[in-house]
């Protein structure tokens, strides 16, 4: 079965990312196959709009760390010492041009959050065009805090810098309410309102012409784009790999094939474990 799912609705392409059982966490084929559905959807004449979702309970939980942090996969994202940051780069970098499959097309993408979009989750969530959340859906980077860097730094130009410090200093969670009172995201709206908020957005732009939605998009993206963005993303996914082979990083894989993924992500996440020191943190300075 396709890790990501695609229907022609009309003029409307529906792209959903599949693995429900594992809230759409992602694997070494997911990026692949979500910018050729991207690809696909942009290369048919009768296509308008995409909408970009999640199968199951959540748009996506970020990096499947059963199969990279507990060195279950393929593909050892933390290299035995000395590492390669090339062969690191070149991964990391194939992935982020696949995600921003999602900004490079002709065609407006929406991206319908709800349950989690988190880590590499929100970094393909925000590169669609327009993103509508769930009030009660949750949006962040929490391997800002050791393990990762976004390497399609679309939080800055999503929020300006200092609010893009406020997340990526914290690896705060935050609601789609949070998201949408911020400027993160386009909206955010009840959860039994989800669906009916993006079809009525899809269904309002498919009436547009391709011609004039290609345009609008253009010349949107190339302002964005003339203040330097793959640039940004290329010290991103240079640094992204840095922090897996930093002794912080290392100490964390360590912890993870250890304890388990999801007891180190909690120590991560809760700010209970000194990765410095690897060792727990004294109550009094958590």
């Amino acid at each position: 079965m396709s890790v990501v799912a695609y229907e022609r609705d009309g003029r409307i392409a529906r792209i959903a990312l599949n693995r429900p059982e594992v809230m759409n966490a992602i694997d070494d084929e997911m990026p692949g196959e979500l910018a050729a559905a991207v690809a696909r959807a942009d290369a048919d004449p009768g296509i308008h709009v995409m909408i970009l979702s999640g199968n199951g309970p959540a748009f996506c939980a970020g990096y499947d760390l059963t199969f990279y942090a507990e060195a279950n996969g393929s593909n050892n994202v933390t290299q035995d010492m000395p590492w390669d940051p090339i062969r690191d780069y070149r991964f990391m970098w194939a992935n982020t041009q696949h995600f921003m499959a999602l900004w490079r097309a002709v065609k407006p993408v929406i991206c319908k959050v709800h349950g989690f979009a988190v880590a590499g989750g929100s970094d393909i969530a925000l590169c669609a065009d327009l993103t509508i959340m769930a009030e009660d859906a949750q949006i962040g980077y929490m391997p800002a805090r050791v393990w990762g860097c976004p390497t399609t730094a679309m939080w800055v130009y999503r929020l300006g810098a200092e609010r893009a410090k406020r997340m990526l200093f914290t690896g705060d969670r935050i609601t789609g309410r949070e998201a949408a009172d911020m400027g993160l995201v386009l909206k955010a709206v009840p959860a039994d309102r989800l669906d009916d908020a993006v079809e009525d957005l899809a269904a309002r732009m498919a009436t547009v012409p391709v011609n004039q939605l290609a345009m609008q998009k253009l010349v949107i993206n190339q302002a964005i784009e003339q203040t330097g963005l793959m640039q940004t993303q290329r010290l991103a996914t240079i640094f992204d790999g840095i922090t897996r082979h930093s002794p912080e990083g290392i100490n964390f894989k360590t912890r993870s094939e250890s304890v388990g993924w999801k007891q180190a992500v909690t120590e991560r996440d809760q700010g209970t474990w000194d990765w410095t020191a690897n060792e727990e943190l004294p109550k009094r300075n958590r």
